[in-house]
């Protein structure tokens, strides 16, 4: 098998999503202008139909026993309703045959099945948050990264939960094919190709728990549609009737996290949708997030995604239009 072919393991209980997004990805090559494409294949223990966590039935081609995935495959392995423990032909078939492959790939808890089999011991990994701390105490020797969406570990990739598949799979292709070519897909597909792996698997306001009180969640609101204004503490206690101490406490209290922080947070992220989807400069983008100039939102940046907008824009950014050929 070639490093194009792609195994995806199924069995009861998988998310469907986890499952069709990155095959959708996949597929969708051989549907581009790209040459060659990835040839696909799913299998089960015994070749049965399994029943996704939704009730969704899928068929698969063939019996996991049978299956050896060489010295040049991808295995992808989705994730699914974790009870406790784990179907034991799907951990046997991995550690027999998972180290051969060229590539393993993960989606959600579908980490944990690699890590049950040992193929996660001494490298990064990261899977659902929901399962992050559980796998960082069953499995020591893994090291366990909770907020990348994706992470990359030479041959091993593992990604968050269900759409975090998609993103991964992208950056895939986009390693095998080339960018021109996943962009295309994300487009097509209606998908962002542009969230780094380093990105935090929530939003800023999603990673933040919601106020329980309605003057902090009126400020939460505020700082989310007023990312250029005054957003000090002095200013947003102000508008939370509170004294500035007392805001301070009670904001961390209630989000987890000090106003500070969830600041920098909206604001960046803010930056980064412009950055991605727009042409203005960085002096103007810097203005409109509450930085003022390029150097605060550069400093912002490296903080928060280990990279500075300009290197963030040339991978994630709307590419230049082509240069017309001259007339003749």
């Amino acid at each position: 098998m070639s490093p194009r072919n792609v195994l995806v393991l199924l069995y009861d209980g998988v998310q469907s999503l986890d499952v069709t997004g990155p095959v959708e990805v996949f597929g969708a090559v051989a549907r581009s202008p790209a040459e060659g494409g990835y040839t696909i294949r799913t299998v089960s223990p015994g070749g049965a139909p399994v029943r996704t966590s939704s009730g969704l039935v899928l068929v698969p081609d063939g019996d996991l026993e049978g299956a050896r995935p060489g010295p040049g495959a991808t295995v992808l392995v989705p994730g699914g309703r974790y009870t406790g423990d784990f179907e034991p032909r799907l951990t046997d078939w991995l550690r027999a045959h998972g180290g051969r492959a060229e590539r393993l790939v993960s989606v959600c808890t579908g980490g944990l099945l690699l890590a049950e089999a040992g193929l996660l011991d001494g490298r990064r990994a990261t899977t659902h948050w929901s399962v992050c701390e559980q796998m960082a105490r069953d499995y020591p020797r893994v090291t366990v990264e909770p907020d990348p969406i994706y992470v990359l570990d030479g041959r091993v990739a593992t990604s968050a939960g269900v759409t975090a598949g998609i993103d991964l799979a992208l950056a895939l292709v986009e390693e095998d094919f080339g960018r021109d070519t996943a962009l295309l897909i994300a487009r097509h597909l209606v998908v962002f190709l542009r969230r780094p792996g380093n990105q935090a698997q929530f939003s800023a306001q999603l990673a933040a728990q919601t106020a329980r009180r309605e003057p902090l969640r009126d400020v939460q609101q505020w700082i989310t549609e007023h990312p250029d204004g005054d957003l000090s503490v002095e200013a947003l206690a102000a508008r939370a009737a509170l004294s500035p101490r007392h805001f301070a406490r009670a904001f961390q209290a209630e989000t987890g996290v000090t106003p500070g922080r969830y600041v920098e947070r909206v604001r960046v992220e803010h930056a980064r949708r412009l950055l991605e989807d727009g042409r203005d400069g960085v002096a103007r983008i810097s203005r409109e997030c509450g930085y003022g100039t390029p150097e605060a939102l550069r400093r912002a940046f490296v903080r928060t995604l280990g990279q500075s907008p300009a290197e963030y824009r040339r991978r994630f950014g709307p590419q230049p239009p082509p240069v017309p050929a001259p007339a003749r």
